[in-house]
């Protein structure tokens, strides 16, 4: 049997206790039986050929004659009247008899006989069925049971929904007034559902096969694939099982397991093959999300200020010209002269704005020239007129010409008595640059930085080449450009000098640049004035973003921050597959090499700087001192000061670090005197390569270094008329004498380096303060300082290794 048809539900089916059910299978089954037992097909039927047995009618005429009378149904069930239903008159007992089943409830308790036991009772059903059929109803009470016989047509059920009224409670009737009345064969159609439910045999697995080959060969199903799929999933897709799946691709000449990928074009032979339509998955990706990347019509275009940089060999003067054009002295604050991260500035002339990319001209800044060419419309190439045509000079031509831009020529330096621009236009011309007076199509202009000859004529070119390139942007829309230059500050964080190329950048706006995500805070000009937009070829310094991003980033305004920092993590992620990939395996090929190279030395290094640009040059320069015993291995390289973190990884690593225009911390250097790790710190390049390419060769000579001998703290500024700007600091360590040279270090930067003036405590002049001591201190230049800078005091000696 399917249906398993238990003990107990035998005894409510045919209102018999379940005790007695056990009791009468246990008269013909040796097997005791309990209450969850389930009865097999012959046991029901010894059971049902009893029951049947002692329960036959007597008459069928007088039961179908209960059929055509209609009962009529009691108002009040007669008291007491059990004992004297036989003296009742003839024609009581007739209209009691359409009801004769009813009189089988059971009597009262106290009359009730006491339940047989089954040796004692062979007969328990013939007893409890033996009733006086003329005992009126006893009235319900909790606990017992009513039968009614439905075998009767004509069942007059409104009397059960009149007594559900009276014993309801009226608080509920009032509250469900729309389900007061109940009928009663819900329970029984809601009872035989959930029977049929039950009943209803389950379906194995070659059924649902069948069945789901039927329901395909009805209609056809559309899957969708993407570029690449696992047979898995194509076989969940295709609702097959995978085996049907691998099978038919064995048929077509492919071994493939479950969790194999294969791309599309299989995947759709397969599928057309098993009957089902392919069609190709678009996948939107994050970037298309949220990066508008559509082209601007014709008509949302307006004209747009041009943006200019200014490339050519080191100390040729482009910075000067720069200075000249701003009216500002920028040259006097680099180091050495030497221009050494990307400064963006925007000049008026004559109602006209032009911006201005200022690049290095070093060769170790090749990167930052070449980024500076990509991000820009127009290329000022300055050649001293005195010097000629220099490698850097070549190198920003060949980046000009990569980047497509046109070239407009400053010949500096004409103020030299030794100046020959012909020599520079013949030198031009080797270099495929046709001068104009030449008869070609690049504009020289002869200029002096110094005395501001022909800067006016120079600016005028700049323009006429720019208004013939129609230079447009649409500014209602959301910004996109290039990270100019990054750096993390010690007070304000990431800072980011941005241009914005096209639509417009508001403070707020959401940014992705590169792996960096953030909301802009603040935003200044190149004058450091707060601004709240900036629109196409505008540059801006902004802060609000969560990490340093990389120099020559494409940067893009963003509305979903979810999703942008979403797609921060995938570039990332992205990142560190690609160089994990990037680790060369060790191959037959390779494998001589590998073993040669363990002769080698490494020389690894940790390179700190003030931005990020000049960590890329000096990584690059350094790199490129390796030789064939030294190898030069720039483990890390990261804009801001030299922090105990640092210290700790050259430590591991037996490394050195190199600070290019930054300072170590306290904490860094008392670690490193500890450990035994060596820091060198620079504010010129050149010193830096030349001292690591000496080191490399073993010809370090003897030479000067700074010994630090104290450390003051800033506690307030005095500006006096007669004496200048005096800072009353206090001496944090060491101490600090009047022959010692200062650093003033501001937020981990170097601002200044400087000879002290004067050194008093309270009115006297003192020579040196020691550590605890508060004192006076006037430097005889540098005037502009604040409350917490720095004061390191040291003194230079001379040393040979």
């Amino acid at each position: 049997m399917v249906i398993k048809y238990r003990v107990h539900e035998v005894a409510k089916d045919f209102d018999k206790d379940t005790k007695d059910v056990v009791a009468l299978l246990g008269k013909f089954f040796e097997e005791p039986k309990k209450s969850m037992t389930a009865l097999e097909e012959n046991e029901l039927n010894t059971l049902f050929e009893y029951i049947t047995q002692t329960n036959q009618v007597d008459n069928f005429d007088a039961y179908f004659a209960m059929q055509n009378q209609k009962p009529e149904p009691k108002k009040e069930a007669p008291k007491k009247e059990a004992p004297k239903a036989e003296a009742k008159p003839a024609e009581d007992k007739a209209a009691k008899q359409p009801e004769p089943k009813k009189a089988g409830k059971p009597a009262p308790k106290p009359e009730a006989p006491a339940k047989p036991k089954v040796n004692a009772d062979p007969h328990p059903f013939q007893k409890r069925e033996k009733k006086n059929p003329n005992a009126a109803p006893q009235a319900r009470t909790r606990g017992e049971k009513r039968t009614v016989d439905t075998r009767v047509q004509n069942v007059d059920l409104e009397k059960y929904n009149e007594k559900y009224e009276q014993i309801a409670p009226q608080q509920r009737q009032n509250d469900r007034v729309n389900n007061t009345r109940q009928k009663l064969n819900q329970k029984s159609k809601q009872y035989r559902k959930q029977r049929g439910v039950r009943s209803r045999k389950r379906e194995t697995e070659q059924e649902r096969l069948k069945r789901i080959a039927a329901e395909r060969a009805k209609k056809q199903i559309t899957i969708q694939v993407g570029d690449e799929i696992t047979v898995g999933e194509l076989a969940s897709e295709l609702r097959m099982t995978a085996a049907e799946v691998i099978k038919k691709l064995f048929a077509l000449g492919q071994m493939a397991s479950i969790n194999d990928v294969i791309d599309f074009d299989t995947a759709s032979i397969v599928a057309e093959e098993l009957g089902a339509h392919v069609e190709k998955r678009v996948v939107v990706t994050i970037e298309d999300q949220i990066i508008d990347d559509t082209e601007d019509e014709e008509t949302d275009l307006l004209p747009r200020d041009p943006v200019v940089c200014v490339m050519g060999h080191v100390d040729h003067g482009k910075t000067s010209i720069l200075d000249a054009i701003r009216n500002s002295n920028v040259t006097a604050g680099e180091a050495g002269g030497i221009t050494q991260a990307i400064g963006a500035y925007r000049v008026n002339i004559d109602g006209k704005r032009i911006t201005f990319l200022d690049t290095p001209g070093h060769a170790s800044f090749t990167e930052m020239r070449a980024r500076g060419a990509m991000a820009t419309d127009i290329a000022i190439l300055v050649v001293a007129a005195d010097d000629g045509i220099m490698p850097q000079t070549i190198e920003a031509i060949n980046h000009a010409k990569a980047a497509g831009i046109p070239l407009v020529v400053a010949i500096n330096k004409m103020d030299k008595p030794d100046a020959s621009p012909d020599r520079i236009l013949q030198q031009l011309t080797e270099h495929e640059i046709v001068p104009e007076e030449w008869g070609g199509e690049t504009i020289c202009v002869p200029v002096s930085a110094k005395t501001g000859m022909n800067l006016d004529q120079l600016l005028e070119s700049v323009l006429l080449v720019a208004e013939m390139l129609e230079l447009k942007a649409n500014p209602n829309r959301a910004a996109k450009g290039v990270v100019i230059e990054a750096k993390l500050d010690k007070g304000r964080g990431p800072v980011a000098t941005l241009l914005v190329q096209n639509g417009t950048l508001n403070t707020g706006d959401i940014v992705v640049a590169g792996t960096a995500v953030g909301r802009i805070r603040v935003m200044t000009n190149e004058r450091g004035k707060q601004q709240k937009k900036a629109g196409p070829s505008v540059p801006v310094e902004v802060t609000g973003l969560a990490e340093v991003p990389q120099a020559g980033d494409a940067f893009d305004a963003v509305s979903d921050e979810k999703l942008a920092r979403e797609l921060v993590e995938q570039r990332k992620q992205a990142i560190k597959e690609e160089h994990f990939n990037a680790q060369q395996k060790v191959t037959l090929d390779n494998l001589f090499a590998s073993l040669k190279e363990g002769e080698l030395k490494d020389l690894n290094v940790i390179v700190k700087a003030d931005v990020q640009g000049s960590v890329e040059a000096v990584r690059q320069s350094l790199e490129k001192l390796s030789n064939d015993e030294v190898r030069v291995r720039v483990i890390h390289g990261a804009a801001g000061g030299i922090v105990d973190s640092d210290v700790m990884l050259a430590n591991a690593s037996n490394a050195i670090i190199i600070g290019f225009n930054v300072r170590p911390e306290t904490e860094a250097i008392a670690n490193a005197e500890r450990d035994g790790v060596e820091i060198r710190t620079y504010r010129v390049i050149y010193d830096c390569i030349n001292d690591v390419q000496d080191a490399i060769k073993g010809m370090l000579a003897p030479k000067f270094r700074d010994v630090d001998i104290g450390r003051a703290e800033v506690r307030n500024v005095f500006k006096i008329s007669s004496a200048g700007t005096i800072a009353g600091s206090y001496v944090l360590n060491g101490k600090i004498t009047r022959d010692a040279k200062l650093r003033v270090v501001r937020d981990g930067v170097i601002v200044a380096e400087d000879a002290i003036q004067s050194l008093r405590r309270f009115k006297d002049d003192v020579k040196e303060v020691a550590s605890g001591y508060e004192c006076g201190i006037g430097l005889e230049k540098f005037n502009d300082l604040k409350e917490g800078d720095i004061f390191e005091a040291y003194i230079t000696e001379e040393y040979r290794d």
